[in-house]
């Protein structure tokens, strides 16, 4: 009877580290899932951007010189300003200088209105523009999720983040398509689509 009061604390405490190390390799699994997510999402918006700056270019190219100057400004300022390290390091604040230029390009493009030059690039500069709120959001999506999971009590007291790098949001002005009209794709006068 003896053994019958040991065996059951002892089996209970082998059930209770067994079910905590099942939660932590669960949320350990989780983590990397994120992080790798956020990598991958940082990527997408660092190529968003840089076809963004690309169609800038071309758009200064076709505008009169008085607003072409400063869009190329911008434009070059944005491309030569760095993303932060593919690990998550911000060097010197390269984020927030990223972030300030991408949001003066955006500011240019607005005044910009190739519309009057070529309505192929003005769809190209509106397909940049979509493209880089949506890369945006997804970023910043996968940075609050793991965010969202690193927070949680028991993850930062074991430290299950282990020595990944803390995400950060990548916080711009969502760019709107400056002075374009929609344009319609069908030629139906009941239900007209618009790009």
């Amino acid at each position: 009877m003896n053994t019958v009061l040991v065996v059951g604390p002892v089996l209970l405490a082998v059930l209770l580290v067994a079910a905590l190390t099942v939660w932590c390799v669960t949320r350990v699994r989780r983590l990397d899932r994120l992080h790798r997510r956020v990598d991958a999402a940082r990527a997408g918006l660092g190529a968003a951007l840089a076809r963004r700056v690309e169609v800038a270019g071309r758009v200064a190219a076709v505008l009169e010189e008085k607003r072409a100057g400063p869009l190329r400004t911008a434009a070059r300022t944005a491309a030569a300003t760095s993303a932060p390290a593919p690990d998550g390091r911000d060097p010197a604040g390269a984020r927030q200088a990223r972030e300030v230029a991408e949001n003066a390009l955006t500011r240019q493009l607005a005044d910009a209105d190739p519309a009057r030059s070529s309505r192929a690039l003005s769809a190209e500069l509106a397909d940049a523009q979509q493209l880089v709120i949506l890369a945006r959001r997804v970023h910043n999506d996968a940075v609050r999720d793991t965010l969202g999971l690193r927070s949680r009590r028991l993850v930062r007291w074991l430290h299950l983040a282990g020595t990944a790098p803390v995400p950060v949001y990548f916080e711009i002005v969502d760019p709107e398509p400056g002075g374009t009209s929609p344009v319609a794709d069908v030629d139906s006068a009941s239900r007209p689509s618009v790009r």
